[in-house]
């Protein structure tokens, strides 16, 4: 009995590590939240219909690098949202893969905050437009385009909150 109970342990135990969720904007975290950016209609459907995902420097894509200012020095997570099949969809979420000089603030972004305002605009109790207002999420980018979008804009800060993350460590390749 007792060699059951504690290969049983054993399992359990790896099995909990193995399903660890990621580290909060992390590359494996962006991976995620690209899929859940896929399965969201109010950023794939709306972004398409207000012609966001089109303005793209002719590029096929735009680039949204995501970080924490808490992480300064960790890599930073990137999402890239192409149309595709009449959609604004995510077609990669990882490690950045654009280099800085290669993006472009009229249709690019890049959007960092402490952790603690990144959990206010995951639950929803911060909206873009009070994020932005009151300095607790820093944003370069076209901000006329992102006002534009507000809607769709708030959808995607609530994805920080819905995908399941790690906070506890910053995130390292």
């Amino acid at each position: 009995m007792r060699k059951i109970l504690v290969t049983t342990f054993i399992a359990l135990l790896f099995s909990t590590s193995a399903q660890a969720a990621p580290v909060f904007m992390s590359g494996e975290w962006a991976a995620e939240a690209c899929n859940a950016w896929n399965a969201d209609k109010g950023l794939t459907e709306e972004l398409k219909k207000s012609g966001w995902v089109e303005n793209n420097k002719g590029r096929s894509h735009k680039v949204m690098q995501i970080y924490r200012i808490e992480c300064k020095d960790s890599p930073r997570a990137e999402m890239q949202i192409a149309d595709k099949d009449g959609k604004a969809t995510c077609v990669y979420g990882g490690w950045v893969k654009t280099k800085e000089a290669d993006l472009d603030k009229s249709v690019d972004y890049v959007m960092f905050a402490k952790d603690e305002h990144w959990v206010r605009m995951g639950d929803g109790s911060d909206g873009p437009m009070k994020a932005m207002m009151f300095g607790r999420l820093k944003f370069k980018g076209p901000k006329m385009e992102a006002m534009g979008n507000m809607g769709p804009f708030a959808g995607f800060l609530r994805l920080t909150g819905k995908v399941e993350s790690d906070r506890s460590s910053c995130p390292k390749m």
